[in-house]
């Protein structure tokens, strides 16, 4: 079984896209998650049997055992943006990392890709940051041939990113810029993240290797929310929030949390944006992956649509206006 190669968190935003690239280079895969008849579709990214889903939880070492024999490579695209329940930072990031990354070692498996963050920072305010750079130290430790990949924000037809401002510009008057909107991102394409996972699986030359992932370009976070605008055609004021305000308005949203909805901001995430997510520049990246970096704007269009006015057919909507 030395094609096979197991994804944690293989249903998620990020590891769908991983799944799908692993594929189509022809590799067998077994997509672990938390919940597998919520990830039947799965199924459908491969041919006939090329890829099966597992139940396995990153907390739970016996499920992580089952989930890798037999593989050669193994990804851990598991991750989340605030806490809630039992999935805290410090139990997914760090702990949950760490599982994997042993549990592999112990397994016999050749690769393994573990999908981190830029900004990874133990001495961060942040406790997302400080726990993704455990979990690097985690993993670097029980796996020392480990492939460490950091992407900036990534962005795609199911982002949290994109998707969440634009449904805050649909019903709100007024965008809020944190911090004064002058902390920058370079946003990464979920399809380039997903290649280059995928080379760092198959090119053994990867090993070992911190690998930073941005697009062609930075961006202040203005400069996000004002494209984004323009291309779902909608103008609202771009209101500047200080860093404390923002972070008690975060604080309150956690509630959210604890229900089936999203927060839209967490305390952590406007920590998160007092520095730049940037890749560095010391480090390799999509370019020494062979990947080129496609830019947001090639991107968004094909999926902000929906929040135009006239949803798809934004356009004849303002063709019949324009001639009314």
């Amino acid at each position: 079984m030395q094609d096979l190669v197991t994804v944690f968190g293989g249903s998620g935003f990020v590891g769908a896209q991983v799944v799908r690239a692993l594929a189509k280079q022809g590799w067998r895969v077994r997509v672990a998650v938390r919940q597998p008849h919520l990830a039947y579709k799965m199924r459908l990214l491969g041919d006939v049997g090329q890829i099966e889903v597992v139940q396995a939880n990153i907390r739970n070492e016996a499920s992580i055992r089952r989930a890798v024999e037999g593989a050669h490579a193994v990804v851990n695209a598991v991750g989340v943006l605030y806490e809630t329940g039992r999935q805290k930072f410090q139990s997914i990031h760090t702990m949950g990392a760490r599982n994997v990354a042993a549990v592999s070692k112990a397994a016999g498996v050749d690769t393994l890709v573990q999908i981190s963050a830029i900004g990874a920072d133990a001495e961060s305010g942040s406790k997302y940051a400080r726990t993704k750079a455990m979990g690097e130290n985690a993993v670097r430790e029980a796996f020392p041939g480990a492939v460490l990949i950091r992407p900036s924000v990534i962005f795609g037809p199911d982002d949290h990113f994109f998707n969440k401002f634009a449904e805050m510009a649909v019903i709100s008057p007024a965008l809020p810029l944190i911090g004064g909107g002058e902390g920058r991102l370079q946003p990464v394409f979920v399809g380039d993240v997903a290649k280059a996972v995928a080379r760092a699986v198959t090119d053994p030359a990867c090993a070992g290797q911190t690998y930073e992932l941005g697009g062609p370009r930075a961006y202040s976070f203005r400069e996000l929310m004002e494209l984004l605008m323009a291309e779902i055609g909608r103008k609202r004021f771009l209101v500047p929030l200080p860093f404390a305000i923002a972070a008690l308005i975060g604080k309150a949203c956690e509630i959210l949390a604890l229900t089936p909805w999203t927060p839209p901001l967490t305390e952590d995430q406007v920590e998160l944006l007092k520095s730049d997510n940037v890749v560095s520049g010391t480090l390799p990246g999509l370019a020494e992956l062979g990947v080129e970096a496609t830019a947001v704007e090639g991107i968004v269009p094909a999926y902000l649509y929906r929040f135009r006015k006239g949803g798809q057919y934004a356009d004849e909507v303002e063709r019949l206006t324009a001639i009314a």
